[in-house]
């Protein structure tokens, strides 16, 4: 394990990885970069307003191709992105899939500086937020918290990054179609630790779901990653693609 607890190689891999990093550390490995971004991807990484998002949105998509790569033993540039709305029908925005390998599941998550990607064998979901935005988001916790969260999250010595924890847990549980951003407060996940033990990444049972959440702070991130088999956090240097 490394410092951040996150398994240090890939030799047995899993069923479903996760992993968080910096945007300039994936853009930094050999190889990677927008030529592996498709031409609806690059279309989409132009609209960003601002360089920073823009590089948060390659990257995104460069770390997911990664974790795939790293499960088909194929390099990242043998594999090519989709997404697909199903509200829309439109292409562009949407669930994330690879249509030449339909027996891996994939999901990515970025925000400022800090990107997460997970691939498995089962579907996945995975979200990533900065630490340091717990203190803002707790403005909506009423809103998207159960009743019981809302009361653990109040007495928590740490208010702010407990209902981070629980965020980025729902979110996950968007992205894998558990529940959707207009049903977060049906979602109760109060029979979850709030705490991580040593600060190593915690698996916890919910609904036939194995979710996997830890806080990285190198990066100063709080990340989860939910699917129906144990995910299992890895580290960038050791994805093998």
């Amino acid at each position: 394990m490394t410092s951040a607890g996150l398994t240090s190689n890939a030799s047995a891999a899993p069923d479903v990885i996760a992993t968080v990093a910096t945007s300039a550390d994936v853009l930094r490995r050999p190889g990677a970069g927008e030529h592996l971004l498709t031409a609806v991807e690059k279309e989409r990484a132009a609209r960003f307003r601002h360089e920073s998002g823009r590089t948060d949105f390659i990257a995104g998509h460069v770390l997911v191709r990664l974790c795939a790569a790293d499960l088909l033993g194929v390099p990242a540039a043998a594999l090519t992105l989709a997404q697909h709305c199903p509200d829309c029908d439109k292409g562009d925005h949407g669930k994330p899939y690879l249509p030449d390998h339909p027996g891996i599941e994939v999901s990515l998550s970025h925000t400022r500086g800090v990107v997460a990607a997970a691939a498995g064998h089962r579907p996945v979901g995975v979200d990533v937020e900065l630490t340091d935005r717990g203190g803002t988001l707790l403005d909506v916790a009423p809103r998207v918290l159960a009743e019981e969260e809302l009361r653990q999250v109040r007495e928590h010595t740490d208010p702010a990054r407990a209902f981070l924890r629980l965020w980025v847990r729902k979110e996950a549980l968007v992205k894998i179609g558990r529940t959707t951003l207009d049903g977060l407060a049906s979602v109760d996940l109060s029979g979850l630790p709030l705490d991580l033990p040593g600060g190593a990444p915690l698996l916890s049972p919910f609904e036939g779901f194995q979710v996997l959440d830890w806080v990285d702070e190198a990066h100063g991130a709080a990340v989860a990653a939910v699917s129906e088999l144990p995910p299992r956090a890895v580290a960038l240097d050791a994805l093998r693609a």
